[in-house]
């Protein structure tokens, strides 16, 4: 987190002193946090054994191919429900020297401390899902996977979920009167009852069929340019699901979940530029990078699985948990060595001297068991990597 110089310090208030403090311990200690955050939600599902929030529906028995999650776009305004900006949370939007407060935390983050990107761009927000099961069993429909998604931005995420991490942060350090904000949003996964964000979430893995094994990256988040979830370890690429630009022919383009992970895998993987020409939507077809996927895909040399969604304990962002195998010749030929630094964060080396080389961590039950329990990992990676190992005979078919 960037610290105000000694100037910008002595102009502080003392209230924003505090935040900086509260903000800086939030930081350092996210993983124990994490852990106290899940204990405040006993009666939500866990997911695969971890502090991942969940329904038992979101759960899949069986990892379900991405063509056949359906997406429906619900118009309108937006999630009703606890915003952030309500008074239940002032307490965790200082004031400034001029004795008013914050009206959000983003802005709050923006002055104070602000990740290296830090823009509020728009989103498909997260209005309802129905996963097998979750319907009723008289409906037609009930066996089908969709999401509806409504309009929302990024900071809407920012203004409840690192909200709601700061002031279990300052419960913790015995500064902040409990978790009234929290307690005001009620069940984390009632997309009712928040705005709610969604990212995918991508294990990806390069799996070998002539020795039967497979490998994949590993991000660590760095808390200077990320405004959620720094100093982590997660499975990469991750990406919330929004348009590549804001005007409305590129929303319309890039609704699409193969869409947004192919711009992220693009970015994360392979060291591709985010930014996209502003003025026209993309053309997939043309994008060297996404015409090979594409292809790829189509001859069955990668392959897309959706395993569930899970809410975060600590901030409340909401993961779609997915998984692209590629087979080993294409990994080999298209991607090689993965790159090592990226907008978000870097590649994390495993120990051994030849797996380091490769960038990839061994997808073993020894790997996946010691860096969830070891490493400081985000919940959601860390659910997604257990549970696709609990499902690697379909994966790795």
């Amino acid at each position: 987190m960037p610290a105000p110089d000694s100037h910008e310090a002595a102009e502080l208030t003392t209230d924003q002193r505090e935040w900086l403090r509260v903000r800086a311990y939030l930081q350092q200690h996210r993983r124990e946090l994490d852990a106290a955050a899940a204990e405040l939600h006993q009666d939500t599902a866990r997911f695969a054994g971890t502090s991942l929030l969940t329904r038992p529906e979101w759960i899949l028995d069986a990892p379900l191919p991405l063509d056949q999650v359906q997406l429906i776009w619900e118009a309108g305004s937006r999630t009703s429900g606890v915003t952030g900006t309500e008074q239940v949370a002032e307490a965790v939007r200082p004031r400034r020297p001029d004795g008013t407060r914050y009206p959000s935390y983003a802005k709050a983050m923006r002055e104070l401390a602000s990740p290296r990107v830090f823009q509020d761009r728009s989103t498909y927000q997260l209005r309802t899902v129905a996963f097998p099961g979750s319907l009723p069993s008289a409906d037609p429909s009930a066996e089908e996977t969709r999401l509806g998604f409504g309009p929302g931005s990024y900071f809407d995420g920012i203004n409840l979920g690192e909200a709601c991490a700061h002031e279990l942060a300052a419960a913790r350090l015995g500064t902040g009167a409990g978790t009234p904000l929290r307690d005001a949003v009620g069940d984390p996964c009632d997309p009712a009852r928040r705005p709610m964000n969604m990212a995918v979430a991508t294990l990806v893995l390069r799996h070998d069929a002539a020795t039967g094994t497979a490998g994949f990256p590993l991000h660590w988040r760095d808390p200077a340019k990320v405004g959620h979830a720094g100093g982590l370890y997660m499975v990469m690429p991750v990406g919330i699901f929004q348009s590549s630009a804001e005007p409305h022919q590129h929303q319309v383009n890039d609704f699409s979940l193969w869409r947004c992970l192919i711009r992220e895998f693009a970015e994360e993987l392979l060291g591709e530029s985010e930014d996209h020409d502003q003025d026209m939507p993309i053309d997939y077809a043309a994008w060297p990078t996404a015409a090979r996927l594409d292809q790829a895909q189509r001859d069955g040399q990668v392959r897309a699985y959706v395993l569930g969604l899970g809410v975060d304990p600590l901030s409340l962002a909401t993961d779609l948990l997915t998984v692209l195998t590629i087979d080993a010749p294409w990994w080999d030929e298209v991607i090689g060595q993965v790159a090592a630094t990226n907008g978000e964060g870097r590649l994390a080396h495993p120990e051994d001297a030849d797996q380091a080389r490769s960038g990839l961590f061994p997808f073993t039950a020894e790997t996946v068991e010691r860096l969830t329990t070891e490493r400081p990992f985000q919940a959601a990676g860390a659910a997604l990597l257990r549970h696709a190992w609990t499902h690697r005979a379909t994966l790795l078919s």
